[in-house]
């Protein structure tokens, strides 16, 4: 008996019992993380990090969950708010009636506007909540927006005591057929061109880039490598400066895998990654990766063979770059291992390579303009370099013939260096 009135001060059930009705409670519902936006029709609704939903039940005044020894189970209905309510999202002052007053029912004729298992048990503070959906979109109320809310059902409060709805914030709610246009985050190579930002589908942006060729985020990058005034061209001057930083940025994001894509020639052999960047160059056993210094002559060089992989795009040979058997790449630290098959000439040596190093540098500041070109042998994402155009092409038959490390030009003792331009 003298153990009683300690075990009646401690116990948290007991304490919420007595609590007195007339003065504000400090239990609130609450959903444990944000929801998942955007959210459709016919999808189900969960966290942000793709979980489903719990709702957890918190003290307030500490900021912790209530402990777990109730007297029993809550009953919890799971409820659709319009998204205008409450009016700011850190009032939580509002009562039952004002919270009742602002629930939306489904349209006339139409199912009800959630569908699933809208009622839910919360055992030791916890209650996870199962599939639900929504069944129309939210365009047809004023503010268009709704709010999913959870509250203690009707009529099971066992205690009393009220417990405050948990509501979370407001959203849109799309037709399950828009899901069919949103935009890949990142974006993969594979992905239609108008999944990047920017890029309607069927829009005239993307019908440009169709009539081109240009089907993919893969087709896409391709070119602005190679040729970002062809592809600024393309897209033409309804695509503005900021609205191009935007797609490309979004672009950039892409996952280019660990796919090479090989070029070969009699004396050389041209290593691409799968967005027709260079990652290395062999000419009769001296080798040039992204990350040498080349003089202006040897980069030109390279850069016309890489047009040439790229104009050839279909017919390169295409192996993994981690998995092939014939390359075996072992980096630590600053320290390069070299491996090599029974199999594979000495002179092919292997570089090391970062294959996002251009478009995963999200600290580098890319100039949008229309006389900016990426180049097709990029090293960083503020520096652009491509050689100057000519109205035949290129005007020298290169050979691969070499002195002191310079790629010359056949039938021509030296080459006017002037024609390479260079722009930032």
């Amino acid at each position: 008996m003298r153990q009683w009135p300690h075990s009646f001060a401690r116990s948290p059930s007991l304490r919420l019992q007595a609590l007195d009705q007339q003065q504000p409670s400090t239990l609130q519902l609450w959903f444990s993380k944000r929801l998942s936006l955007p959210i459709f029709t016919g999808s189900r609704i969960l966290e942000v990090d793709g979980k489903p939903i719990n709702i957890v039940l918190m003290d307030k005044s500490s900021g912790k969950v209530v402990p777990t020894s109730l007297p029993h189970a809550i009953k919890l209905e799971i409820v659709v708010l319009d998204g205008d309510f409450p009016p700011d999202d850190n009032d939580e002052d509002w009562t039952s009636e004002e919270f009742n007053r602002h629930v939306v029912k489904e349209r006339i004729g139409k199912r009800p506007l959630l569908a699933g298992e809208l009622n839910v048990i919360m055992r030791d503070g916890i209650a996870p909540i199962g599939d639900i959906e929504f069944t129309d979109n939210s365009c047809w109320i004023r503010c268009r927006k709704f709010r999913v809310a959870v509250r203690v059902a009707p009529g099971t409060n066992q205690g009393g005591v009220r417990i405050r709805e948990a509501i979370s914030e407001a959203f849109a709610v799309k037709d399950h057929r828009g899901e069919l246009y949103k935009k890949h985050y990142p974006p993969m190579l594979h992905d239609e061109v108008w999944r990047l930002e920017k890029i309607g589908k069927d829009g005239a942006f993307h019908r440009k880039l169709s009539s081109e060729g240009i089907k993919t985020v893969q087709d896409f990058l391709k070119l602005a490598v190679i040729d970002t005034l062809k592809l600024r061209n393309i897209l033409g001057i309804g695509m503005s400066d900021k609205m191009w930083e935007v797609t490309i940025k979004h672009a950039m994001t892409c996952d280019t895998g660990s796919k090479m894509h090989i070029y070969r020639g009699p004396d050389y052999t041209i290593f691409l990654d799968p967005v027709c960047k260079l990652i290395r160059a062999d000419f009769n056993g001296h080798t040039f990766s992204n990350r040498d210094a080349m003089s202006p002559l040897n980069k030109a060089y390279i850069d016309k063979l890489v047009k040439e992989a790229y104009a050839r795009w279909n017919n390169l040979e295409e192996i993994d770059g981690v998995l092939n058997d014939n390359i075996a790449l072992l980096t630590q630290g600053d320290q390069t291992v070299e491996q090599f098959a029974n199999n594979q000439p000495a002179a092919a040596s292997v570089v090391t390579y970062d294959q996002n190093q251009y478009y995963s540098d999200k600290s580098g500041s890319y100039v949008a303009n229309n006389n900016t070109q990426m180049g097709c042998c990029e090293w960083s994402l503020n520096q652009a370099y491509s050689p100057a155009p000519f109205a035949n092409g290129f005007p020298f038959s290169f050979s691969v013939t070499q002195s002191d490390g310079e790629i010359t030009a056949s039938g021509s003792s030296s080459v006017d260096v002037d024609v390479i331009t260079r722009q930032n």
